[in-house]
């Protein structure tokens, strides 16, 4: 199998820079490369805009150091050493077959070479081409943007090399965090030709119903399972001058009897509004727009559609709607489209048609119902894939609710009957066939679920807030399942039973801290605080965070190996169970950072603690490289490691309330140690957390607490207030900021400690609840917990 150590990208624009962007966010060097336009090298203007762009397509900005750029016409030789060329031209055929003629002439033998396209057929583009390039080519369709869209579709023709479709694959999800989807040579491929039906039919039920823009949105979202953008949100987002050139791609090539054809309609309005410059977000405005002339307001305004026009003055201020299909989604997706109402009867209509067209294309773009699922979901984020809707509303009540509407039923619905297209058997998923047969859905090696596990298993250990799962090989998992996956009392008498649990038995060796939710937590239940406080139960609130300061200093010194394994945000409490685990194993899109100070606190779990031992070390550990000593008997205190330095470092990340934009930012900005690992693919980081954890628990050695902690005093304490002082003049920082940041200072310097004195971890706990309790005492705490909480007044200061 070839080794993918250097990539090309042909093309600069939005979608060629990004992949270009992923492909160095997994470490792999780039050369970019587009044509000159008026001397301009756009290849390298789209560098420097990826830069400033937000959401960042780079992990970390240093990662733009590995992206080579050039013009096609002078540095084409550049790729003559890359082992996958990636072509990302416009979709013209005939530019697509010119750029292909000097690719071949450039390439080295065996190189990879694949194209982004997501209109034209592979069939068309290998045309003309000779058989070495033919050998060697596929079509990897990225989704944008980039770095943050999981899907990858890969089309593979008759004669592409069978071990280069599986060098794309293997690099693709284990490298750029893709879940890998095999198409077939179609048009729109899975997911656009759905995504695209279903956003035309969208629009034109809600048309021929009448329903408001959002009543539309607001139905045909959270409640069916469909991000929050809904239909015309996407079309916003994505460009309302996509859209036609979209359906242009696909009617100049679908069969003539396909229902996209009767679906679509050319409506005037949507060129009047690309001709006035309502494309969507990138434009002045789209379905949804600000009111121009509110600008300070931030007044949000809504399109009243009608078919044969646009003009400006359709815009109106944005209503809430209110429909009982709306509230119908906490009873499920049949719920919703059986509920009578203008909304029921408009998601109904939507998705019929929407899992009719799905139905319909069984075999013709994929093999299975289980890779359409996997298309949609990966690529458009729907909770559910279209048969697993089908499964949700019965498939036999939907087939006969199609042949009471006078709609042929389709034959895999046919076939199907009063079964459903997913089963559980032995403790394993199935997906129905094609063939009428149930077959299992195989994981890639290396892909380790706790969905898969609880098909077949119970949990060992589990209240209202948490579970415990055996994961294999005497490792256990903890789980999250409490709102947001926030820490309670329930959470914290889990997480001490476990550790009895493995310190008393033979059969267990490790813990892994994982959860497959959205995120990995929020931190402490503030809700749960705010009731204390309302209550004076001052008590109470000190003996909550005394739980968890003890709680994670057992985890710290526990005689086995802690892994935390995050994904999504980890804040606050998430982050400090973090800094208190032996080794973090992240998932690239971690956000993890202390943010208790935006809510007037300051981190009362150890996390003022584990910042400044975290910038001790790096400092040690400078100090020792630039003094060539090696081992632990090098000095903590000496001139490159003053007590100022790391608590000055801790200082700006907390009072600041830095959150780290990707797990490599979180190295950088020092939330994660260099040896922390990172996971590219989610599906895949249960599994890399396991193996982390059992090479720890090989030889482990749990660590001795530290007590030679020496910090500046309080004169570090007044040098640091000073700081805030004068952010506090400019305008930076509010007064309340001021008060915050006053009580962190205090924990940072060591409070009443000379800096000749030293202090052991439990001190500085003690100081952190010492200073958290005062804040708690301060109005202007609570008022920021509820104004955050969405239950308070607006902030005085």
């Amino acid at each position: 199998m070839t080794q993918i150590n250097k990539v090309a990208v042909i093309g600069s624009g939005v979608m060629g820079s990004g992949i270009a962007a992923q492909l160095t966010n997994a470490g792999l060097p780039v050369v970019l490369l587009d044509i000159k336009v008026d001397g301009k090298d756009l290849a390298a203007d789209a560098v420097a805009k990826m830069l400033k762009t937000e959401p960042a397509p780079f992990m970390r900005k240093a990662n733009a150091k590995l992206i080579t750029t050039g013009t096609i016409d002078d540095n084409l030789n550049l790729i003559a050493d890359c082992d996958w060329i990636i072509e990302v031209v416009l979709e013209k055929l005939e530019i697509k077959h010119a750029t292909y003629e000097k690719i071949e002439k450039a390439r080295k033998k065996g190189s990879i070479v694949s194209s982004n396209t997501s209109t034209i057929p592979l069939h068309k583009l290998i045309e003309g081409q000779p058989e070495s390039f033919a050998k060697d080519f596929m079509i990897t369709h990225f989704f944008n943007p980039p770095r943050y869209m999981r899907l990858l579709e890969l089309i593979v023709g008759e004669k592409t090399d069978p071990k280069a479709v599986e060098t794309i694959t293997k690099i693709c999800d284990e490298k750029l965090g893709k879940g890998v989807v095999r198409c077939h040579d179609t048009p729109g491929f899975i997911a656009n030709r759905l995504g695209v039906y279903w956003l035309t039919r969208g629009v034109n039920e809600a048309i021929k119903q009448g329903v408001s823009i959002e009543l539309a949105d607001a139905v045909l979202s959270k409640p069916v399972g469909i991000p929050k953008t809904g239909v015309f949100g996407l079309i916003d987002l994505v460009g309302i001058d996509l859209m036609p050139k979209l359906s242009a791609s696909l009617l100049s090539s679908l069969p003539e009897q396909d229902d996209y054809r009767d679906e679509f309609i050319d409506h005037k309005f949507v060129h009047d509004m690309i001709e006035a410059g309502y494309t969507g977000r990138k434009g002045k405005g789209g379905f949804f727009r600000l009111n121009p002339n509110k600008p300070k307001a931030k007044e949000k305004q809504t399109l009243a559609l009608t078919a044969d026009k646009f003009d400006e003055s359709q815009y109106a201020k944005a209503d809430k709607p209110s429909d009982t299909a709306i509230d119908a989604g906490k009873g499920g997706l049949k719920a919703v489209v059986t509920t009578d109402s203008l909304g029921g009867k408009y998601a109904w209509e939507v998705l019929k048609g929407t899992l009719l067209y799905a139905a319909q294309l069984v075999g013709e773009i994929a093999d299975t119902i289980h890779d359409i699922d996997e298309g949609m979901k990966l690529g458009y984020n729907w909770k559910q894939g279209p048969f697993e809707m089908i499964d949700a509303l019965g498939p036999k009540w939907f087939a006969d609710q199609l042949d009471k509407d006078g709609l042929h039923v389709p034959e895999i619905l046919t076939k199907i009957g009063d079964q459903s297209f997913y089963r559980i058997e032995d403790g394993k998923q199935q997906f129905f066939g094609t063939d009428s047969q149930y077959h299992d859905i195989v994981r890639p090696d290396g892909v380790l679920l706790l969905r898969d596990i609880k098909l077949s298993a119970k949990p060992i250990l589990s209240n209202k807030s948490a579970s415990v799962w055996d994961i294999g090989d005497g490792v256990l998992c903890f789980e999250h399942t409490s709102k947001m996956n926030t820490f309670d009392e329930e959470i914290f008498a889990a997480l001490m039973q476990t550790k009895s649990m493995i310190e008393s038995s033979d059969e267990y060796k490790a813990l892994v801290i994982y959860n497959e939710g959205s995120h990995f937590s929020a931190g402490a239940n503030l809700g749960l605080a705010v009731f204390m406080i309302n209550l004076a139960m001052w008590a109470q609130v000190e003996e909550f965070i005394r739980t968890g300061q003890r709680t994670f200093m057992d985890l710290k010194f526990a005689n086995f190996p802690v892994i935390s394994a995050p994904s999504g945000m980890a804040l606050g409490g998430g982050c400090e169970i973090l800094l208190c685990a032996d080794a973090v194993q992240a998932h690239a899109e971690t956000y993890t950072g202390l943010v208790e100070v935006g809510v007037g606190l300051l981190p009362g779990w150890g996390g003022c603690k584990e910042m400044i031992l975290r910038f001790q070390e790096k400092e040690h550990e400078k100090f020792a490289k630039d003094m060539g000593k090696i081992g632990k008997d090098n000095i903590w205190f000496s001139p490159d490691t003053t007590p100022v330095g790391a608590p000055r470092q801790a200082f700006e990340t907390i009072a600041m309330a830095k959150v780290a934009k990707s797990a490599q930012d979180a190295k950088d900005i020092g939330y994660f140690r260099d040896t922390d690992g990172i996971t590219m693919n989610r599906e895949r980081l249960l599994y890399d957390a396991k193996q982390r954890a059992l090479q720890l628990a090989a030889n482990y050695e749990a660590p001795a607490m530290r007590e030679d902690i020496r910090l500046g005093g309080k004169g570090a304490a007044l040098a640091l207030k000073m700081a805030v002082s004068d952010l506090q003049k400019s305008g930076k920082a509010s007064p309340y900021d001021g008060v915050v940041s006053t009580h962190v200072a205090n924990v940072l310097s060591g409070g009443d400690h000379d800096y000749t004195e030293v202090m052991n971890e439990q001190d500085l706990l003690d100081l952190e609840l010492s200073e958290f309790m005062k804040l708690l005492h301060n109005e202007g705490t609570l008022e920021r917990i509820e104004h955050m909480l969405g239950t308070g007044k607006p902030l005085r200061n």
